[in-house]
């Protein structure tokens, strides 16, 4: 959760190491890819601009390449993921491979040297962070050797290529900072993607459970709905044999134990599931009583949940809305998180107009702190919790996943969301107003929220998976 306001959650790996999303067949065909220019570029070198080459380890080197394709490609299987390690190594004898052929072909008067860059993006973006620094080090430091020590390159007449020293050095500082800024992009971008597929597949899961647990409660209470009948019945026959048994006193506590444990029956069904039959009319309610439903979970934990619907005009009837699995989690996280840090108070306030539906959720606690509020609702986002927060809510392991989860399902139903601070935070406790806490703000649009009344009128439908 964002550092403290979001949903208590656990530390929890949704997915395994990075490196094992590496398939090893990725990289040998990068490395044909990368085989295919080398040999064109020493033909081309050789052959057209009659360039003196060490032709002979040049191609040694090009054949290592080879030889590590082909082993690869015979030994693992096609589906091979690598691990951390595997990937490691592979990028080192990449880089390796590729230093020694700059080596021999003039170093830093190469301009093939700006390929050194490609095992450090490949690294940053599907490696762990000491992986891609040993990588960028590494590439750093072999471009700082072959850029002193190489072999130059010399034309047919044994004319040497010579380079400006400003030049080369130039070169060598560019190649550096390529390292650093590629390498530091790949793995930014690499990061933010991986977080946010971390947290879809929260919300998915969220969303799951949810879903699952409206089903749930259908079911119950449709078995609660079709036993009503001869759970009647049994009662109205023991009640009637009671009366009959009068004289046989044995027989009529039998028939009193009878009725007792269908009226049992009954509570335990009623406790069990509220929604009744997967009906129509239950798939609507009205605005106020989804709200209630949804923080239902919440009123009784110490702190006051106050809820306000009204309407423009005045004396408009409360809308009858859709009953969303996505809507209700989402609120009801919401909820949570106001109730996770209000002082005394939280008020959860409806309006709507024949255009929108607008919620608001205020509570009287410290609001969001200054310096994650423009990063509300992305995930993962933490920061360092002080001493109150942590008296406040023993045993917080934020993951910066409860308002994205929200955010994303309520986005789902259409729904706009902003966060903001009801009052100054550097106002002193005795300045602050009743409501000086965080403010969630929910807009949607009446469309795609609001049920007409006949939409609740038809048949009931068979609860499917």
């Amino acid at each position: 959760m964002s550092n403290r306001r979001d949903k208590t959650a656990k530390t929890v790996s949704f997915r395994p190491e990075r490196a094992d999303w590496l398939r090893l067949r990725t990289l040998i065909l990068l490395r044909w890819m990368a085989i295919f220019g080398q040999l064109t570029a020493l033909i081309v070198a050789a052959r057209i601009y009659t360039i003196q080459l060490p032709l002979g380890l040049c191609f040694l080197a090009v054949g290592l390449a080879i030889i590590a394709n082909l082993i690869a490609i015979f030994i693992f299987p096609e589906n091979k993921r690598l691990t951390e390690t595997e990937a490691l190594l592979t990028l080192l004898f990449d880089l390796a491979q590729l230093s020694f052929l700059l080596y021999l072909t003039g170093g830093l008067a190469n301009p093939f040297t700006l390929l050194i860059l490609a095992p450090v993006t490949v690294s940053a973006s599907a490696l762990a962070l000491r992986s891609t620094v040993i990588v960028g080090v590494l590439a750093g430091v072999f471009v700082t050797l072959i850029g002193l020590i190489n072999v130059p390159l010399r034309f047919a007449d044994g004319t040497v290529f010579q380079t400006p020293g400003l030049f080369t050095f130039g070169f060598w500082i560019s190649i550096l900072i390529g390292i650093a800024f590629l390498g530091l992009y790949s793995r930014r971008i690499a990061t933010e993607m991986h977080s946010m597929s971390d947290a879809l597949l929260a919300t998915q899961m969220a969303l799951a459970r949810e879903q699952k647990l409206t089903d749930l409660g259908g079911v119950v209470a449709a078995a609660a709905h079709e036993l009503g009948t001869p759970l009647a019945t049994i009662k109205l026959v023991s009640t009637e044999l009671i009366d009959e048994l009068s004289d046989q006193p044995e027989l009529a506590e039998d028939a009193r134990l009878i009725r007792e444990q269908a009226d049992r029956c009954r509570d335990i069904l009623r406790s069990m599931g509220k929604a009744g039959k997967d009906d129509l009319l239950l798939r609507h309610a009205p605005l106020g009583a989804v709200l209630h439903e949804a923080a239902e979970p919440h009123i009784g934990r110490g702190i006051e949940v106050i809820f306000t619907v009204s309407g423009v005009p005045l004396d408009a009837r409360e809308p009858l809305i859709l009953r969303r699995p996505e809507l209700i989690h989402g609120v009801r996280n919401l909820v949570q998180n106001a109730v996770d840090f209000a002082r005394s108070k939280v008020w959860v306030d409806a309006q709507f107009t024949p255009d929108r539906i607008l919620l608001r959720i205020i509570d009287d606690g410290e609001g969001f702190p200054a310096q994650v509020i423009g990063r509300i609702g992305d995930p993962f986002v933490r920061s360092r919790r002080d001493e109150q927060d942590l008296t406040r809510r023993p045993g917080y392991e934020g993951m910066g996943l409860g308002l994205f989860i929200a955010k994303t399902l309520l986005e789902r139903t259409g729904a706009e969301l902003s966060f903001a601070n009801a009052a100054d935070p550097f106002l002193s406790p005795e300045e602050r107003p009743a409501r000086s806490g965080a403010i969630v703000e929910v807009i949607w649009p009446a469309p795609v929220i609001v049920a007409s009344a006949s939409a609740a009128l038809g048949e009931n439908r068979v609860i499917s998976d």
